[in-house]
């Protein structure tokens, strides 16, 4: 382990935790997480190993089976996946956002069926917001749950799955009836409802389809697919927190905590390829000596390094902040904005490095180099993230009088 992206004042357990994971990582994932994305197979074998290390479970309470670690481990963790292959941590982050929603927000109902089940990771989870006609504006959703006897039916099209075909519970944001009454903000007439599916593609239950995996320039292994619901039924004990007109609260939360966990990628991503960009600067030579007693590598090797480090100081910051049970918003949008771009600047930094080997297939920053655009757009959109983070900024230095 490097000196880059330590954290202070971890506890033996999360210290103990971290070294497993790391392990894991190095022997298990980063052999061959270059061979599975470019066939973009997904990665059973390391998805059926992090179940039994309980990452599943990791932030859920201990009551339900869980490992009932705070948000720092889990980002901590997070880091080290992606640092292996990103796409792994995406089949772990949508599950966890799920199990944070129905952990905060779910009926005692709904935490007792699924939180043991999720921590197992027998039951795998996705969460949708996104729809073909809009991205980061969550207000302006089309898809509609309608009350229909002692349940809902749900239509809509929705987008951007990740674990849309291998999960088997997708909680689905929908416009419902408060709408209806006048003057009503569009924010405050949407729910979350908790749909339970069969794993896999096509029409995967009466009234949903999972039309396949959508062809993706990097982020491989993970599915990401389309959601189409014609007259889909749902229970009413499926409403997320037994109460309509809380979703769009509630999936701000999960995206919230979703935010760090993205800035927790962009880290691990700049990682490695700070660590694949040092490693070639010693082993390849030009003019007779090493390029890493080049100085033009070198101020690179130290912008990387310098950028290493403040993505991940930022994220803990984040991490902590939700920990310490404060409003995170301003320090999640600053911790994603930062580490996603940061990501992009350190892997095309280590890109040139390696020169023209960096663009065959045979060396991995070739797959870092497609993967890190992924977290300039995922939970939000950089100028999104400037935005929530200029309105907060605006709100905490409102000028008295």
């Amino acid at each position: 382990m490097g000196r880059l992206a330590q954290t202070d004042g971890l506890t033996d357990i999360q210290r103990e935790i971290l070294s497993t994971v790391r392990g894991f990582v190095d022997k298990e994932i980063i052999p061959v997480a270059t061979e599975l994305e470019h066939k973009d197979e997904y990665p059973t074998e390391i998805v059926e190993g992090l179940k039994e290390l309980g990452i599943f479970g990791l932030m859920i309470p201990e009551e339900y089976g869980g490992l009932g670690e705070s948000l720092l481990t889990y980002a901590l963790c997070v880091e080290e996946i992606a640092r292996g292959w990103m796409s792994v941590s995406g089949i772990i982050n949508t599950h966890f956002i799920v199990a944070y929603m129905l952990k905060q927000h779910g009926t005692q109902e709904q935490k007792d069926y699924f939180l043991p089940r999720m921590a197992a990771g027998e039951t795998r989870g996705a969460f949708s917001m996104s729809e073909p006609a809009l991205g980061s504006d969550v207000s302006a959703i089309s898809s509609k749950g309608v009350r229909e006897g002692d349940g809902f039916v749900l239509t809509g099209q929705k987008m951007w799955l990740t674990n849309g075909g291998s999960s088997s519970l997708v909680a689905v944001l929908c416009r419902t009836d408060e709408g209806h009454a006048e003057g009503t903000a569009p924010h405050k007439s949407m729910t979350t409802f908790l749909v339970e599916k069969e794993p896999g593609f096509g029409d995967v239950m009466p009234g949903l389809t999972i039309p396949g995996k959508i062809d993706k320039m990097g982020y491989k292994g993970v599915d990401t697919t389309e959601l189409i619901m014609d007259g889909l039924r749902v229970p009413a004990d499926r409403v997320l927190g037994g109460e309509t007109g809380r979703g769009f609260y509630q999936m701000m939360d999960g995206v919230e905590v979703g935010r760090v966990n993205v800035a927790a990628r962009g880290c691990g991503v700049a990682q490695r390829a700070f660590e694949l960009g040092v490693s070639y600067a010693q082993q390849r030579s030009t003019f007779g000596k090493p390029i890493a007693q080049h100085q033009a590598i070198q101020f690179k090797l130290a912008e990387m390094a310098t950028k290493v480090e403040a993505a991940h100081a930022l994220m803990v910051g984040a991490a902590r902040k939700k920990d310490s049970g404060q409003r995170n918003d301003l320090e999640a949008g600053m911790a994603k904005y930062l580490a996603s771009e940061y990501c992009k600047e350190v892997v095309e930094d280590a890109f040139r490095i390696h020169g023209g080997y960096g663009f065959s297939k045979e060396y991995e920053i070739e797959r870092l180099y497609r993967e890190a655009p992924m977290l300039l757009i995922g939970e939000g959109t950089a100028e999104i993230q400037k935005m929530i983070v200029g309105r907060r900024l605006l709100e905490e230095y409102r000028l008295q009088g």
